[in-house]
């Protein structure tokens, strides 16, 4: 049963995004907040599919946590709902995402129009240069730069594997707070694969981390933070679908 509500979850997904990705299609000759409006459209809409079809409830904390103006995201990420999400919560996101990204249908469009930073993964200094200028950019417009400190989606609970060149070199050119962004999303939506899981999923932005700290110390803070929430939200999370840690790596 679960395997066919994930199959027409996935149909909800791709035929939505074409179908809102097309008839929004005007917001790309406006300014760019109609086109983050968009995103943030298709991103309710996904939300509902999950509850609807797959049993998912996403719950979003944290809110009283955010502040106007620029800022720099660090986000936990287990699933490709997270790259959806922060159009729900922030008001002029900026996404740090792969450079492959710009070739998909509808997606590419809108991450072109509203300014989002490609990269290389696989690049040298100079594309960490790039980042940093475009970031340095978006960031004076007043928008919020979104970076997942991991790198690529891990697993729920796996051990974990942060980053700190992005991030530092980001935090110490922008001169911005850090906000975490806990989840335990991959408990229903693995990082890879299409079956997802009943259950509970939530977001919670976590009190800024102040700009100019000594970089490390921001890295260590924001990691501690950031994993001590993560880990409280997975217990809740697995408490919700009835399992355990122990459950949690045979599956």
């Amino acid at each position: 049963m679960n395997t066919i509500r994930s199959f027409l979850f996935v149909i909800w997904l791709y035929g939505g995004m074409a179908v809102i990705g097309i008839a929004c299609l005007p917001t790309l000759l406006l300014p760019r907040k109609f086109a983050i409006g968009a995103i943030g459209l298709y991103a309710q809409y996904i939300r509902v599919g999950l509850r609807l079809l797959c049993g998912v409830r996403v719950e979003l904390r944290g809110r009283e946590n955010i502040q106007p103006g620029a800022a720099l995201i660090a986000g936990k990420h287990q699933a490709m709902l997270d790259v959806f999400i922060p159009f729900i919560l922030f008001s002029d996101p900026a996404i740090i995402l792969k450079k492959e990204l710009l070739w998909y249908p509808a997606l590419g469009w809108y991450a072109l129009k509203t300014k989002m930073i490609p990269i290389d993964r696989g690049g040298t200094s100079k594309t960490l240069k790039k980042m940093l200028r475009d970031a340095k950019t978006r960031s004076e417009q007043g928008r919020q730069i979104l970076i997942y400190p991991e790198g690529t989606r891990q697993p729920a609970g796996a051990t974990l594997d942060y980053k700190s060149a992005g991030i530092t070199a980001l935090y110490s050119q922008l001169d911005v707070p850090v906000i975490p962004l806990a989840t335990n999303s991959g408990l229903c939506w693995k990082p890879r694969g299409m079956t997802r899981r009943p259950g509970l999923v939530v977001y919670e932005v976590l009190p800024p981390i102040p700009a100019g700290l000594d970089r490390k110390q921001m890295f260590a803070r924001m990691k501690d933070e950031l994993e001590a929430a993560s880990e409280k939200l997975l217990d809740e999370g697995l408490a919700a679908q009835n399992r355990t840690r122990e459950t949690l790596k045979l599956t």
